[in-house]
């Protein structure tokens, strides 16, 4: 590494070296790295060709998962999500016992315990879990997808925060199918409240099941209001929205 010394500053690549920027000033280097050919052919490594498929693939799904459940998540996430649900499907995709390395998949994954219990209660928004935000009891039924709370008390049982004056409750019902990218959603009525001490029976019933072969997934989704002159706005854009994977078959 060298530091230019010239009238002429430059940044990016001439003739074999590599020229930019720093809070030093301008440095210089020789291009190195593996060559692109090397990487693909030599048996040395057939390791890190294994893990970038492997990698590829996880990141592949992670978009599936994200696009098919767009409807729950666009006002229900954090700059961490994409990351994060790629990181979890890379978990699950280590439980695929029977395909060779640099081929195991999340699909596979997902027909384990192991690969079922490492989705189930994922958090599409860590800023507001639903274990934090949701102080009640809820219960539900895995063949409709039907998610009830009993006597549900806003003002009691939730962590509110500040500014908000009306929550929305809202659930889904998913096939997703990881080998084909095929997926149906079935989203639920919304049920809206006031943020007050009344006792509410709340039933979330998806529109219908979802047709497909692949795994089922049921989410939980709250949402958070201010009322201001007869009108609704989302508190803070829906950061403190919380969206939840609450089970997985």
């Amino acid at each position: 590494m060298a530091k230019l010394k010239s009238l002429i500053k430059l940044e990016g690549t001439l003739d074999g070296l590599t020229f930019y920027k720093t809070k030093d000033g301008y440095l210089v280097r020789t291009k190195g790295g593996i060559s692109k050919k090397r990487m693909a052919t030599d048996p040395a490594f057939a390791r890190t060709r294994e893990n970038g498929s492997e990698f590829g693939h996880c990141a592949k799904m992670g978009k599936v998962l994200r696009k098919a459940m767009l409807t729950l998540l666009s006002d229900a996430k954090e700059g961490s999500t994409s990351t994060r649900i790629m990181q979890t499907l890379s978990r699950v995709k280590n439980n695929d016992a029977t395909s060779v390395r640099g081929q195991r998949n999340v699909a596979v994954g997902l027909e384990t315990m192991e690969g079922k219990a490492l989705l189930k209660g994922f958090d599409f928004n860590t800023n507001a879990p639903l274990s934090t935000v949701l102080l009640a009891d809820y219960a539900l039924n895995t063949t409709t997808g039907e998610v009830t709370i009993a006597d549900f008390i806003p003002g009691q049982q939730l962590a509110i925060p500040g500014g908000s004056t009306h929550v929305s409750l809202s659930a889904g019902f998913m096939n997703i199918d990881f080998s084909t990218d095929t997926k149906d959603l079935q989203l639920s009525n919304s049920v809206e409240l006031p943020i007050n001490n009344t006792a509410v029976a709340v039933v979330l019933t998806p529109a219908g099941v979802p047709v497909g072969t692949g795994n089922n997934m049921y989410f939980l989704k709250i949402a958070f209001y201010q009322e201001l002159n007869g009108f609704k706005y989302p508190l803070n854009n829906g950061s403190f929205n919380t969206l939840q994977l609450i089970e997985v078959l």
